[in-house]
């Protein structure tokens, strides 16, 4: 019995991005991260709407998980990396970190993480979905410990044309939605109404700009 509900455990775990990227007030990744990302720089996606690091945690039969998460969208909203610490407590204890980002991406180089520009970590893909890919690493705390002493760590993915893309994530306030407690369902609502709002404002304000552009065109 054991047995079986590990390995169910164990198949939970290889998906969970899918959970909890499913939070996410968008529904699908970007094809290509490149445009958001240059291969020669970390992109930070400046005034991106964002929630910054948050927990949340759920029951599962005689388990606990807890999952520590960061989303990070482009300025159409589109989700570029997601985050995942992932805390499993109860009948079965384990740890792992999953970072999810855009398909397309080349296999074998995985996804390198870098905690304040230092020596890189290797996560291998664990599944490739037809809007992700997701790797994952088990979560020592040696690494918690790095996360939360660091300023940002970068995430570096690489796409199929061969470019990097490193996606740079501040760790401000990682610590404390570590240590913390969950989000409540009602705040997390809330989050994500008040980014809805922001990424429609912005849409219009980018739909607005095209059609002046047109106008002037078109004027002249």
């Amino acid at each position: 019995m054991m047995f079986k509900s590990e390995k169910k455990m164990r198949a939970a775990l290889s998906v969970l991005a899918v959970m909890f990227g499913a939070s996410a007030p968008v529904s699908s990744f970007a094809q290509d991260a490149s445009a958001q990302a240059p291969a020669d720089a970390p992109a930070q996606a400046a005034g991106a709407p964002k929630l910054g690091w948050y927990k949340t945690c759920s029951k599962q039969e005689d388990n606990d998980i807890c999952v520590v998460q960061n989303l990070i969208l482009a300025n159409g909203g589109q989700l570029v990396t997601a985050v995942g610490l992932i805390s499993v407590s109860g009948k079965i204890n384990r740890k792992l970190l999953q970072v999810s980002v855009p398909t397309a991406r080349l296999v074998p180089p995985g996804v390198i993480m870098q905690i304040d520009g230092g020596k890189g970590q290797k996560l291998d893909y664990a599944v490739c979905l037809p809007d992700k890919c997701t790797a994952e690493i088990p979560l020592t705390d040696a690494m918690i410990a790095s996360l939360k002493k660091g300023s940002d760590v970068i995430f570096t993915s690489i796409n199929f044309r061969r470019a990097p893309n490193p996606i740079k994530i501040s760790l401000e306030g990682f610590t404390g939605a570590y240590d913390g407690e969950p989000v409540s369902e009602s705040k997390l609502a809330e989050s994500q109404r008040s980014l809805q709002d922001s990424m429609q404002k912005k849409a219009e304000e980018a739909r607005k700009k095209l059609e002046d552009a047109q106008k002037a065109a078109k004027a002249q």
